[in-house]
């Protein structure tokens, strides 16, 4: 008799299975979005580029804008049963051609921040290795360890990756918690003072820049519906998961930027935070130094290593599942849809995803582009204008969905037309501020920069021009 394991892990297009609660599936996004390497990476860039000491309110204002868009999401949900997330979305209020249009686009957007946080991993384990006196190593060394460790976790139930999600974001967490409340406690380098949010400091340079690298921090929160078929109970966790990892993510930015820029003065943190930009240094290992000690700059420069662990995992999680949802479609090999017997994980697709990732790493590793220009920023501005796509695809899907089922409307017209139109326009806003400072991204020329930022746009055609599109649209219309 074969055993439980082989028998259930060669069936196609099961469920996935968890017991996922509202905790989790946070800890899930809010790892992806690695929030100790956005205040360590993205606010000295949003400080020193932008409006100095206004730099926080660019983190308010996109985490508004999510808010915003969360509200039509979250009244669609009830409606969507696959975990998809925006491929799903985009499918019910627009149709199966744009919905796998933005399948590929979400892939090649979420690979590509995957990649990217590969590269930053390597520079990063390779810099605390020889911080504490190590040998000096590439960086695609450091990247392929960390490929087979997360693919060890992918393998498994996704209740582990949560577990071990959660360890290191509460660590990474609780280190930025101490500095903001110390900076307080001390009263800053020229007393606490709420002038961030004045217009005077909001205006004195580019608001739209910290409001680009505040969204490039965000990705990957959508997450709470990818993981819908492990969630405990789908109809209310995923409501709850979404709204409180905006607000929590958001928040915790914004007070965190603003601690920084109290932690050097209002005065003085733009020239800090450019002068450390050059430098190399870190704006936020020095800041932890001169508050915390010598002790927790140690643990925290350790914990920003954890911290792209801990984003990487996520995402890997997050591209298997896309990719299980494609293949029970049949878009993808049927292959990918199998769920393991023990584990209750899409296994086969996680392993896709494994080489995947290596394959990207090797090719940029024989390049010998620099793993943080080269790899993490070309690959992080591909994957924003990606991401931003998708968030508008998505709420335009939302009122032409309510339009075609008014019944499932029940009266609810601000949240399933009014905040969708919204969003919409503030989306096309950002998305405007992310392309005429994409080489800001990128880090690179204005010919590369524009043919990163066409990808994702590449995919969305190639995906609704598929054979597959063509072939779900006429299943589609025949359910109809």
């Amino acid at each position: 008799m074969p055993s439980p394991d082989t028998t259930d892990s060669t069936r196609p297009s099961a469920r996935l299975n968890g017991t996922l609660g509202v905790t989790g599936i946070v800890f899930m996004v809010i790892a992806a979005a690695a929030p100790l390497t956005v205040i360590a990476g993205n606010v000295p860039i949003a400080i020193g580029l932008g409006p100095g000491a206004g730099a926080p309110v660019g983190f308010l204002i996109a985490a508004a804008v999510l808010l915003v868009f969360s509200v039509g999401f979250v009244a669609m949900t009830p409606f969507v049963a696959e975990a998809g997330a925006f491929f799903s979305y985009v499918t019910a209020g627009l149709g199966p051609r744009p919905g796998l249009g933005s399948a590929y686009t979400a892939l090649v957007a979420y690979t590509a921040i995957q990649v990217g946080i590969y590269g930053y991993f390597g520079w990063a384990a390779d810099n605390l290795m020889r911080y504490y006196g190590g040998p000096e190593l590439p960086w695609w060394l450091w990247a392929a360890g960390l490929i087979l460790v997360v693919g060890a976790l992918g393998y498994r139930q996704i209740d582990l990756s949560a577990k071990v999600l959660g360890v290191a974001l509460v660590l990474e967490i609780a280190v930025v918690v101490v500095l903001d409340v110390v900076v307080v406690a001390r009263g800053g380098a020229e007393g606490i003072s709420a002038s961030s949010f004045s217009p005077s400091a909001i205006t004195s340079g580019p608001l739209g820049i910290a409001v680009l690298f505040a969204l490039t921090g965000f990705i990957g929160f959508e997450a709470t519906a990818v993981f819908r078929d492990e969630a405990r109970d789908p109809a209310r966790t995923i409501p709850r998961a979404t709204y409180a990892a905006v607000t929590i993510i958001g928040v915790f930015y914004a007070i965190s930027a603003w601690a920084v820029v109290e932690a050097w003065g209002p005065s003085k943190v733009r020239d800090v935070a450019n002068a450390s930009l050059a430098s190399g240094d870190s704006m936020l290992l020095t800041t932890v130094r001169d508050y915390l000690g010598p002790i927790l700059h140690d643990v925290t420069q350790v914990l920003l290593v954890t911290s792209l662990f801990a984003c990487a995992l996520s995402f890997h999680n997050i591209i298997a599942r896309y990719q299980f949802v494609l293949a029970g479609k049949t878009v993808f090999p049927a292959p990918l849809a199998r769920v393991h017997g023990r584990h209750g994980s899409p296994h086969l697709s996680s392993g896709v995803q494994t080489v995947t990732a290596a394959a990207c790493v090797a090719a940029f590793a024989v390049s010998g582009v620099s793993p943080l220009v080269g790899v993490f920023g070309s690959m992080a501005g591909v994957s924003t204008v990606g991401m931003i796509l998708l968030l508008l695809l998505t709420s335009i899907a939302v009122p032409a969905y309510f339009f075609r089922h008014p019944h499932d409307r029940a009266g609810r017209v601000l949240q399933t037309y009014v905040l969708p139109v919204i969003a919409v326009v503030a989306l096309l806003a950002c998305l405007v501020i992310v392309l005429d400072n994409f080489t800001l991204v990128t880090g690179q020329s204005a010919g590369v920069s524009a043919v990163l930022a066409a990808v994702p746009v590449v995919a969305f055609v190639i995906g609704f021009a598929t054979r597959s599109s063509r072939r779900l649209a006429v299943d589609s219309a025949r359910e109809n």
